[in-house]
């Protein structure tokens, strides 16, 4: 059976944060980028932009690896495919709040 529910409840506690948010979207779907393209592009600080990741990084919603560019450390971020499907679930959350859908199906 369908059970019928606001589409509030389909948001992502793990997005609900302007900056994680934004990150996912940086990453879209196939996207390698490296910590400080992130941090200029969402224009935050390093500390924001880690704890972001590190949250992130626990729900497996992106991968982080690390490594070496001309002896310098980097570290590189890339949405997982459940993170992927998460950031779809909660974009698709929002536009049925903010078209004024009080309801979406959820399946069981």
């Amino acid at each position: 059976m369908t059970e019928r529910r606001h589409p509030r409840h389909g948001l992502d506690d793990a997005l609900l944060t302007p900056l994680r948010f934004s990150l996912m979207a940086a990453l879209g779907t196939d996207a390698e980028i490296d910590f400080a393209t992130l941090r200029e592009l969402l224009e935050t600080e390093d500390s924001a932009l880690s704890k972001a990741i590190a949250t992130l990084s626990a729900a497996d919603y992106v991968l982080v690896r690390k490594g070496y560019v001309a002896n310098r450390p980097r570290t590189w971020l890339k949405a997982t495919p459940g993170g992927q499907t998460a950031m779809r679930v909660h974009v698709a959350a929002l536009q049925a709040i903010a078209t004024g859908s009080t309801t979406s199906a959820a399946s069981e």
